[in-house]
């Protein structure tokens, strides 16, 4: 038979698929704690406890968001112009964003970058031919910093040398590539997107201990960049004959962040739209690092709001969660991050702490209305993409595949926070990934899209509104 055994080592939880590649059929899964703190490759032995000649797999991958993933800095010019060019830049690669930083850093933000101790720094900075004092300035600084981490450069063309013998004198790798914006609002990043995962592969894998693993090939990217892979497959279909679906958002719930996708155009819906800021990628994602399931719980119930955080529980689960339960789990998570939910009230709040951390999330990463007067009268402003008409949304982490209540938690897609100028999804399909094999997809859709595809549907089942 021919197989591929596939990881996902998470911050969490590592898991293991095997794959029939000739019919997509998934034969086998296996999950285990990752043990970050010790060495990550405990956790992909036991998985592998738990397979089946997982030794014939002829495919043998993995992504990994392990030790908070792929974490970056990214360094531009104006906050709203080449600093987002950056950021969107990282977030398509599978990086989590610790900071964006823009015009002249700070002796004081150099120490923060310092104190933060990313993975990768990504500088940018001024379109080709324009401002240079600000990019090289910005280098000199790293360049004296005690920085050391692989740096990638992808600002303005005309100083691009001259910062590469700047950052030279420090303890960089420096990897110069295009310019995110080289001109004003004209984004290219997929030079840079493609650099990140490539610097990942070669020396992130090292730095995280994830070289030399049992059963393990090639660490091809960060997870978020497979999930991201795996849902744009599912978009425009393996080919030979075989159609996608079309639109669709997804709903990555982790224990350190949420990640929201969308494969969408996201143009204004009503010709009396104007669209503001820099143009929105046709696949987009978006990571919200303070709302992990575990790492951040605490911190998603007071972002939602504490008291309104006790009405969700009561609304959806009246009666079944007593007093002082809430805090007790919450203490118990932040001294077990990996703990799962053992107790029916552990389960309800489980559920309720995706659901507010889908919500936030999505309302995130949808656009949004802004009216706006004017002399000549009221004119309607649209920021980011309009995902009203996206009729697909796919929910995946662990939490839905084996949560209390999937379709409360997914729900929040096209819910949010109640905000209503938000441009979220109406009236949508919900879709659970009952497998957890969106990520296994994506390893697999360049080189077999069509058992990837397969993989896919099988996995993915229709859920109902208001029903486990």
């Amino acid at each position: 038979m021919n197989t591929a055994i596939l990881f996902d080592i998470g911050s969490t939880f590592t898991k293991a698929r095997i794959v029939n590649l000739d019919s997509g059929q998934l034969i086998d899964s296996a999950e285990a704690c990752t043990t970050v703190p010790e060495d990550v490759s405990i956790g992909v032995k036991k998985a592998l406890d738990s397979l089946k000649d997982w030794e014939k797999a002829r495919v043998r991958l993995a992504c990994s968001s392990a030790a908070g993933g792929l974490r970056l800095v990214a360094i531009g010019l104006v906050p709203s112009l080449t600093a987002e060019a950056a950021r969107r830049a990282a977030l398509g690669a599978g990086a989590r964003v610790l900071r964006t930083y823009s015009y002249d850093l700070s002796p004081e933000e150099v120490r923060e970058i310092e104190g933060l101790q990313p993975d990768i720094i990504l500088l940018a900075g001024g379109t080709d031919g324009g401002n240079k004092e600000r990019l090289l300035g910005n280098s000199k600084l790293l360049a004296d910093s005690g920085l050391s981490c692989p740096l990638v450069l992808a600002g303005n063309i005309k100083a691009r040398s001259r910062a590469e013998e700047i950052l030279a004198f420090g303890n960089f790798r420096v990897f110069p590539t295009e310019n995110v914006m080289p001109e004003l609002e004209v984004l290219n990043i997929e030079p840079c997107r493609k650099l990140i995962r490539k610097v990942f592969l070669e020396r992130i894998t090292r730095a995280k201990g994830l070289e030399n693993l049992p059963a393990i090939d090639n660490i091809l990217m960060p997870t978020p960049a497979a999930v991201l892979e795996g849902a744009s497959l599912l978009h425009r279909g393996p080919g030979g004959g075989k159609q996608g679906w079309g639109d669709l958002m997804v709903a990555d719930i982790g224990g350190a962040t949420t990640d929201i996708h969308s494969l969408a155009e996201g143009e204004p819906k009503s010709s009396g739209v104007t669209p503001k800021g820099l143009p929105e990628p046709f696949a987009k994602r978006t990571v919200e690092g303070d709302l992990g399931l575990r790492y951040n719980a605490r911190n998603i119930v007071q972002t939602w709001g504490g008291d309104r955080f006790k009405k969700l529980l009561e609304d959806f689960f009246p009666g079944q969660v007593k007093e002082g339960e809430l805090e007790g789990y919450l203490q118990r998570i932040e001294k077990e991050p990996d703990r799962v939910p053992l107790s029916d009230a552990e389960k309800k709040i489980d559920a309720a702490l995706g659901r507010a951390a889908v919500g936030m999330s999505s309302d995130r990463h949808c656009g949004m209305l802004e009216q706006v007067y004017t002399p000549q009268g009221p004119v309607l402003f649209q920021y980011g993409k309009d995902l009203t008409g996206v009729k697909k949304v796919i929910g995946c982490g662990g939490i839905l595949a084996k949560g209390e209540d999937p379709p409360l938690i997914i729900g929040g897609v096209a819910e949010g926070t109640g905000a209503q100028q938000i441009l979220r999804p109406q009236d949508p399909d919900f879709f659970l990934d009952r497998d957890y094999v969106l990520f296994a997809a994506g390893l697999l859709a360049e080189d077999y899209p069509q058992a990837a595809f397969r993989l896919m549907e099988n996995s993915l089942i229709k859920i109902e509104r208001g029903k486990s």
